[in-house]
């Protein structure tokens, strides 16, 4: 089924499995087709297992599961944890969005929603393509993800690792002079920064 998403948040079919379920609301047709990108500015990442429910893929009328590598895929293609089945994930998260970002003068008050507003505006632009943005290589921490050369790599301990739907294969040192050009928006890098780690699958390396 298309309902795999890449660092760039776009979703497509691959016969390869992923550790995270995801959430942008109702995206598919009766005929399990996607006709739309999103439906919510809530992008979010669940589990693959809660409580023991049990969901039909692609149910007509309601939200359609999307998958992920890994959860450091999730946040380049613009998702944060669920509130539902991934709390203290979630929680853990905001608390570093909020002391990464401190510009917006957020609390921890603060609605979620306001939150995704913010990335939603850095994830996607007005023609519902992706946002990228650049950053000195010295500032960028693990877990995010760049673009270079008609490629897709993960950073993780200053080496570069090549994204496939199976996995990352390539593995190359990381350039710690110039800028790269970023998938993962701006604010989860703070969160990054911050001290929040995201979850990432090298087990094929």
């Amino acid at each position: 089924m298309q309902n795999r998403v890449d660092p760039f948040g776009e979703i497509f079919e691959t016969k390869a499995r992923g550790l995270w379920m995801g959430n942008r609301g109702n995206l598919h047709n009766k005929e399990g087709k996607i006709v739309r990108a999103f439906k919510s500015k809530a992008w979010i990442t669940c589990k693959l297992e809660f409580n023991g429910r049990k969901r039909h893929i692609m149910t007509p009328g309601f939200y359609t599961e999307l998958f992920f590598l890994d959860e450091a895929t999730a946040f380049a293609a613009g998702h944060r944890p669920c509130f539902e089945c991934r709390r203290e994930d979630y929680n853990r998260f905001k608390s570093a969005w909020l002391k990464g970002n401190p510009r917006y003068k957020f609390t921890d008050k603060t609605s979620i929603q306001e939150i995704d507003d913010i990335i939603h505006r850095e994830r996607i632009n007005r023609n519902g393509l992706k946002n990228t943005h650049t950053e000195n290589n010295t500032d960028l921490p693990d877990g995010s993800f760049i673009t270079e050369n008609n490629h897709t790599y993960l950073l993780f301990k200053r080496h570069l690792y090549l994204w496939t739907p199976s996995g990352y294969t390539q593995c190359k040192r990381f350039k710690a002079a110039g800028k790269s050009t970023v998938l993962t928006p701006a604010s989860v890098l703070n969160a990054f920064r911050a001290g929040y780690t995201p979850q990432i699958d090298l087990t094929g390396i």
